[in-house]
């Protein structure tokens, strides 16, 4: 594994390890940092035969002190149960970046159609243990297409 997707894992882990907000509190995007701190999320994802996933959308951050990555999670269904997908490094220099995340998942988990997608732009700030700094989050609906 290439050290940002493991940085990416380990991030994901985190979010959804010391975070567990209700749905409606991601239905926009979270109080930024900065006044112009967002993420985005494609209405379209992409949906391979093999089971890959491919998810992408648009971020803006400034500053950070620590590595910052664009996470995703992929749910669908009545279970709900989400499934991290990927993670980009990005670059917080206050213009609009693209983010494209792509995972393996296993075939037949995910089908083309209706699905919820949870973004999110996160630091790792260190200070002995790597903690996790909140820039942005979004949960769109989105479209799984193949």
């Amino acid at each position: 594994m290439r050290f940002h997707q493991v940085m990416a894992t380990a991030a994901t882990a985190a979010l959804l390890l010391l975070t567990a907000p209700s749905a409606g509190a991601l239905s926009q995007p979270a109080a930024p940092v900065g006044l112009s701190e967002t993420v985005t999320v494609d209405p379209k994802g992409r949906l391979a035969a093999d089971g890959t996933v491919t998810l992408s959308g648009t971020y803006r951050c400034t500053g950070g002190s620590g590595p910052v990555f664009v996470s995703s999670s992929l749910s669908q269904g009545e279970a709900n149960s989400r499934k991290g997908v990927g993670g980009t490094t990005a670059v917080c220099d206050g213009a609009e970046h693209r983010w494209t995340n792509t995972d393996r998942t296993e075939p037949g988990r995910f089908k083309p159609g209706a699905a919820k997608v949870q973004a999110t732009l996160m630091e790792l700030r260190s200070g002995g243990l790597p903690l996790p700094m909140f820039h942005a989050a979004r949960e769109q609906d989105v479209t799984l297409v193949r």
